[in-house]
C-alpha cells in the first residue's frame, strides 16, 4: 500500500490545531480542489479526495485520539497489511470499483454524492478599524461585504419562472454512471460523475437570466454591529449563519468581524492591564504632592508620597479595560519619572548646594552603598 500522507499535512495545520482551525483549513482545501471548481483536473479530485479523508478523521475526536496515538494504523486496521493473497480469490465475481473508494473517501469514485450533499456554505471576514475608545468602551459600527444568497427569482433552482428543473435522464438523477468492463479479474464496475448533468442529476433547460441557472448570486450587504467593550486588536466577533448561503440544504457559512484597534497617544495596552508614564518634579518627589493622573473615566487627583523615586509604579486596581462580555476588569498603572531641573540660577544653584550639604551622610547613603556594591563586584 502507497505510503499515506499526515493529515494534518493535508490540511495544512500543526498537530494539535484547534476544531475550529481544522474546520476553516478544511473549507479552504475543499473549496480549491472542489471538482466543481476543477472540471477534468485528475490531481484536483485525488487532493480533494485526499482533503475529505483527512478532515473525516481529524473532525471526530475519537478517530482524531487514536490518529494520534498510533498514525494511519488506528484508524484504518488495513493501513500496511501485506497483499500475499494474490488474485485469485477474485476471479469469476461481480464488484464495483467504487464501493472500495468510498470505504476510503466517504463517496462514490466519482464524485457525485459529493456534489448532491449538503455543503456548508463559506465563511466571510469583514475588519473594521477602531479607536481606542471605541475598543475599550464598545461601540456600533456599520459593516458592509458580499455574500452568495439565494437567488430569489427562481428560488435556487436555476431555472427561470414558470419552469422547473427536469431529472437527467442519463443517471436517473443520481448524478452519476456506472460503466462494466470484463477484466482478468471478473467483471469490474466502475462509477463516474454523469457528462450531461455534471453530477447535478438534474436538468435546466430555461435558466433563470438573473443568476445564469447557478441558483445563487452574489449580494452586498449591510449590517450594524454591537462591538462589545474590552476587544482588543486582532480579535474577532463571530455572527453564525450570515457567511455564503450552504448548498443542497446544508447549513450557512458564518460572518467574521475581525477589529484593528488604532494606538493611543497616551495609554499603552496589554490585555486588560493599562499603563502610561508621567513625569513630576523633584519638589514633587522629595515633598510629596496631589498630582492629577489621566485614568480610563478622565482625570483625577493622586497622592504622592515625599521620597518617591524615579520610574515607581503605582497601580490602581480594577481600573483597567473590562473583560469581553464579562465582569471582571483589569489594573492602570503609571510609573513615574522624576525631572531634573535644568538651566537654574546662580542663587538656585546656590540653595540647593546649601541643601545638599545640610543633609550630609545620610542623602548619600543610596550611593554609597551602590558603590560599594560595583566596588565587591570587581575585587
Amino acid at each position: 500500500m502507497a505510503e499515506k500522507k499526515d493529515y494534518y499535512e493535508v490540511l495544512g495545520v500543526n498537530k494539535g490545531a484547534s476544531d475550529d482551525e481544522i474546520k476553516k483549513a478544511y473549507r479552504q482545501m475543499a473549496k480549491k480542489y472542489h471538482p466543481d471548481l476543477n472540471p477534468g483536473d485528475k490531481e484536483a479530485e485525488q487532493k480533494f479526495k485526499e482533503v475529505n479523508e483527512a478532515y473525516s478523521v481529524l473532525s471526530d475526536p475519537d478517530k482524531k485520539s487514536k490518529y494520534d496515538r498510533f498514525g494511519h494504523a488506528g484508524v484504518d486496521p488495513s493501513y500496511g497489511a501485506g497483499g500475499g493473497a494474490g488474485y485469485g480469490g477474485f476471479s469469476g465475481m461481480d464488484f464495483d470499483v467504487s464501493d472500495i473508494f468510498s470505504s476510503f473517501f466517504g463517496g462514490g469514485f466519482g464524485g457525485s454524492s459529493r456534489r448532491n450533499m449538503p455543503i456548508q456554505g463559506e465563511d466571510r471576514e469583514v475588519r473594521v478599524n477602531l479607536t481606542f475608545d471605541e475598543a475599550v468602551f464598545g461601540c456600533k459600527k456599520n459593516i458592509k461585504f458580499y455574500r452568495i444568497e439565494k437567488c430569489e427569482d427562481c428560488g435556487g433552482t436555476g431555472a427561470a419562472k414558470g419552469t422547473s428543473p427536469t431529472t437527467c435522464p442519463d443517471c436517473s438523477g443520481t448524478g452519476s454512471v456506472r460503466t462494466q468492463q470484463r477484466t482478468i479479474f471478473g467483471v469490474m464496475q466502475t462509477q463516474k460523475t454523469c457528462d450531461r448533468c455534471r453530477g447535478t442529476g438534474k436538468i435546466i433547460n430555461t435558466p433563470c437570466q438573473t443568476c445564469s441557472g447557478k441558483g445563487f448570486v452574489r449580494k452586498q450587504k449591510n449590517f450594524t454591529v454591537d462591538i462589545p467593550a474590552g476587544i482588543d486588536n486582532g480579535q474577532s466577533i463571530t455572527l453564525r449563519g450570515q457567511g455564503d448561503v450552504g448548498q443542497n440544504g446544508g447549513p450557512n457559512g458564518d460572518l467574521y468581524i475581525t477589529v484593528s484597534v488604532a494606538k493611543h497617544n497616551l495609554f499603552k495596552r496589554d490585555g486588560m492591564n493599562i499603563s502610561y508614564e508621567i513625569p513630576i518634579t523633584f519638589a514633587q518627589a522629595t515633598l510629596g504632592a496631589k498630582i492629577q493622573i489621566p485614568t480610563l473615566e478622565g482625570r483625577e487627583d493622586y497622592t504622592i508620597p515625599e521620597g518617591t523615586q524615579s520610574g515607581t509604579v503605582f497601580t490602581l486596581k480594577n481600573r483597567g479595560v473590562v473583560e469581553v462580555r464579562g465582569t471582571r476588569r483589569g489594573n492602570l498603572s503609571f510609573k513615574v519619572n522624576v525631572e531634573v531641573p535644568r538651566n537654574l540660577s546662580a542663587k538656585q544653584k546656590e540653595l540647593l548646594a546649601a541643601f545638599s550639604d545640610s543633609c550630609g551622610e545620610k542623602n548619600n547613603i543610596q550611593n554609597k552603598n551602590w558603590f560599594d556594591k560595583l566596588k565587591d563586584m570587581f575585587k
